[in-house]
């Protein structure tokens, strides 16, 4: 800075030099002649200003590019001593001898191909311009440039006219669909059309056919791999160890209806036991009951909800199959579907502070995973606990005590499916893990995993022995939509027959309907579909739109039980002294009485004294009015109202 305050005129720089120049308003002028003399010295001897790290490939490769990792090095004589003549004798020498090992001179041939050799016309253009670059300074012709960029605009021209052919086909699409009064005298017409584009664009392109969507989810895809592995998400076994699927004679699904509003459908799903209607309202029968209400009472049931772990506490796998099945057990003549115990096992879980977050409910002991690593609350005294717990949670699988006499049971995706053929549903699901809401996503990327292996591990099981029962996979990944999107991928590849979603679904219904937004337009159409857990007339208006087909929960009986009861204008708490001498039916408005002669007085006067009979009826009117919602929906769907 001394320099440039000093009246005396700045020093000449030398050739190869580089001097830093701060800007200095107060001397302008003598920072003019520096910045001028400078530039004069530089361009008499021009350096070679981009050095790549690699080796420098000739221009006779276009898909080996010069990386220059983001810095420029101004090469001065104390740095180096190479000159630009030398460097250029160099890179040529390398460039005969790379074409050489490519096997021809190619350096002044055009390119015709669409692809050349993966490179786009913007990459051929920058190209261009380092070519030109390095070659600065020095006197032509230089073959390999003109080469360059007769082929940059080859690929341009290519790429113009391939835009071109893409935008006619996709405008011939949505002609063919368009209909229209005279759609059926020009269908011919247009196919051929659409047929002789594609043509064009097949031997323009050499591909077989223009598919943006093809492209899309190909690029999708690609994305989720690589948030998968930089998750360390460990893939399942590849479908290609898995026998192709097939619809099953005992079990298919029909398509009925299709809403031209949203992605709503009627189908039908045939079972061994029956018909379901979707979508449908599955209620839960946790020890293969319904709570209050006797099997003749709930033969509007289509489909009914069983957890094979509180089958497996008690009586026993084995006493239900001794018994000739749920069906006979429970004496009921509609379809079942069973889980496969992770829900209710995952929920002994207690309470931690670690990385997975609070667990869904709070037990009496710790969860240990297997690396020899115990809690504080796991001493030897546990064992000598009852209640139910969860135990262990590695590889193999899940260890648990039972809630009823604190025995130990072992849970692994293989004896989860065999119990369930033992219990004997129509519709059974593979062993899952459950991770809370609370997990950072690097434990649900393991978590995800570990289910997939899983459940890879039961349909192998299920397949060895099918028993005329249809599985149901289940997707995960908690409100993390790559995982989602990644799980969907991975389970839809495999030969399952229909597909559940499960895990977490949000912290409050808003997350719900915006994760299930997201996601069930990447569920199979041709299967059926169940959302696992959530089923209240709220929730089911709103996710039916989203292409739900089967939906399971506890909570009509359970409110019901307590006195809350649904209706078309809402919900009532029967026990409020306002129903006293209410002598209405529970639901004016349903076309069938719920309940045939019983008001809500009575149902009042029932839960006051605690009668039995208030919870049958009450159940019985919640289990009906769901029943009619759904109904009510499959109406609209089919009427393209919903």
């Amino acid at each position: 800075c001394s320099q440039f305050l000093s009246p005396s005129p700045p020093p000449t720089p030398r050739s190869n030099d580089v001097v830093a120049v701060v800007p200095c308003l107060a001397m302008r002028a003598p920072l003019v002649a520096l910045v001028s003399h400078a530039t004069q010295a530089l361009l008499a001897t021009p350096p070679l200003f981009l050095r790549s790290r690699n080796r420098s490939f000739p221009s006779c490769v276009p898909g080996r590019r010069r990386r220059l990792g983001g810095r420029v090095q101004l090469l001065s004589s104390s740095s180096s001593t190479m000159s630009a003549a030398a460097d250029e004798e160099m890179e040529k020498n390398n460039n005969n001898e790379m074409c050489a090992q490519e096997g021809g001179d190619d350096a002044d041939s055009d390119y015709s191909s669409s692809s050349d050799l993966g490179m786009t016309s913007q990459e051929l253009r920058k190209e261009v311009r380092r070519l030109k670059h390095a070659r600065r300074g020095q006197t032509g012709p230089f073959p390999e440039v003109e080469a360059m960029e007769r082929r940059y605009v080859s690929k341009k021209e290519l790429e113009r006219r391939e835009m071109e052919l893409k935008g006619a086909i996709t405008l011939a699409r949505k002609a063919l669909r368009g209909g229209g009064e005279d759609a059926a005298l020009e269908e011919g017409k247009k196919r051929e059309e659409l047929a002789e584009l594609e043509r064009r664009y097949s031997e323009l392109t050499g591909k077989e056919k223009y598919s943006k969507k093809r492209k899309r989810r190909e690029k999708e895809r690609q994305e989720r791999k690589e948030a998968a592995k930089s998750l360390g998400l460990l893939p399942g076994p590849d479908a290609s160890t898995f026998e192709k699927w097939e619809e099953r004679d005992f079990f298919k699904f029909e398509v009925v209806h299709e809403s031209k509003i949203s992605r709503a459908r009627v189908c039908r799903v045939r079972t061994p036991h029956g018909v379901i209607e979707t979508p449908n309202f599955v209620p839960v029968a946790t020890n293969g009951a319904l709570k209050a209400v006797e099997s003749s009472q709930a033969e509007d049931v289509q489909l009914m909800f069983c957890n094979t772990y509180h089958l497996l506490v008690h009586p026993g796998a084995d006493v239900v199959e001794d018994a000739g099945g749920i069906h006979a057990f429970a004496n009921r003549k509609g379809p079942i579907i069973t889980d496969s115990g992770g829900f209710q096992v995952f929920s002994l879980a207690d309470d931690d502070e670690n990385e997975d977050g609070p667990e869904l409910k709070s037990k009496r002991t710790k969860r240990i995973y297997n690396n020899n690593n115990k809690d504080a609350g796991d001493s030897d005294d546990s064992s000598k606990k009852q209640g139910g717990s969860l135990l262990s949670v590695d590889e193999r699988g899940t260890t648990f005590r039972s809630y009823l006499d604190g025995s130990v049971i072992e849970l692994t995706p293989e004896s989860s499916v065999l119990a369930q053929k033992k219990i004997g549903a129509d519709i059974i699901i593979p062993l899952d893990e459950l991770p809370p809401y609370h997990v950072t996503d690097e434990r649900l990327a393991l978590s995800v995993a570990l289910s997939h292996r899983w459940m890879a591990r039961s349909l192998r099981t299920h397949l060895a022995d099918k028993r005329k029962q249809a599985m149901y996979a289940v997707v995960h990944g908690g409100v993390n939509r790559e995982l989602r999107s990644l799980s969907v991928d991975y389970l839809s590849s495999l030969p399952f027959d229909g597909m559940a979603i499960g895990g977490s679904l949000g912290k409050d219904k808003a997350e719900m309907i915006d994760l299930l937004t997201f996601l069930m337009p990447k569920v199979p159409r041709n299967k059926p579909n169940h959302l696992l857990g959530i089923a209240d007339p709220e929730s089911a208006l709103a996710v039916v739109p989203l292409g739900v087909d089967t939906m399971d929960s506890c909570n009509p009986t359970r409110v019901a039980r307590h006195g809350t009861l649904f209706t078309t204008d809402g919900t009532i708490k029967i026990k409020q002294t306002k129903y006293a001498r209410d002598y209405s039916p529970v639901d004016p408005k349903l076309p069938e009485d719920s309940i045939p002669g019983y008001t809500r007085a009575y149902l009042h006067h029932l839960f006051k004294q605690n009668e039995v009979l208030a919870f049958t009826l009450a159940s019985i009117h919640n289990i009906k009015f769901m029943n009619h919602l759904m109904a009510d929906m499959r109406r609209k769907i089919m009427n393209d109202e919903l």
